[in-house]
């Protein structure tokens, strides 16, 4: 079954003929935490032809100003948008802060409301803990309404949160040599290729 489905995704990127590019964003400004250990596992499982990068201007964002859009958007947030715009899916990895979604993460989606580059793009929530159900409402919520397209099939949970480094890496080790991974970057993908 895995021949198969490496067979099928294969195809499907032919089927575009070029590489794929996901853009992922962290709602954690920590370097070392859970939510970037998770994205940055899942660039390193892209398969042949997918390539992912990982946000690094969302903490440098300024606050969103309405009163700043237009001629006057900061070079900073166009430099976002455009790599926003650019990509083919993005990915979500967040934990959930005070019941609710990080401040840094809102303020960078606020940037994008009335922008033209998120309707309608696939987007994949990887999420790095075995609770924080709120925080996944509340951006689904946030999301929808700013249009993206969800894909639910494409879900991918990895419980890191409360545990340490060592049972980290050997958590993200075991899911990465079963196919959890790749079977979740694999149903994104395809919903990309396919749409």
């Amino acid at each position: 079954m895995a021949v198969a489905r490496i067979g099928s995704l294969r195809y499907l990127l032919r089927m575009i003929d070029r590489p794929l590019f996901l853009y992922a964003l962290c709602g954690s400004q920590r370097q070392v935490s859970t939510s970037h250990r998770l994205l940055d596992t899942l660039r390193l499982a892209a398969p042949t032809g997918v390539s992912i990068e990982i946000c690094d201007l969302v903490g440098r964002l300024p606050i969103f100003n309405p009163d700043h859009e237009g001629e006057r958007t900061p070079e900073i947030v166009e430099a976002f948008a455009s790599r926003v715009g650019a990509a083919d899916g993005l990915i979500v990895a967040c934990p959930e802060y005070a019941h609710g979604i990080p401040g840094g993460l809102k303020n960078a989606l606020d940037w994008l409301v009335s922008r033209d580059e998120v309707p309608f793009k696939p987007l994949m929530f990887a999420h790095a803990s075995h609770r924080g159900d709120l925080v996944l409402e509340q951006l689904t919520e946030v999301l929808a309404t700013m249009s993206l397209r969800i894909v639910p099939q494409a879900f991918l949970r990895v419980p890191l949160a409360g545990k340490n480094d060592e049972a980290q890496a050997a958590l993200l080790a075991e899911i990465r040599e079963n196919g959890e991974l790749r079977e979740s970057l694999d149903r994104f993908v395809a919903a990309i290729v396919t749409s």
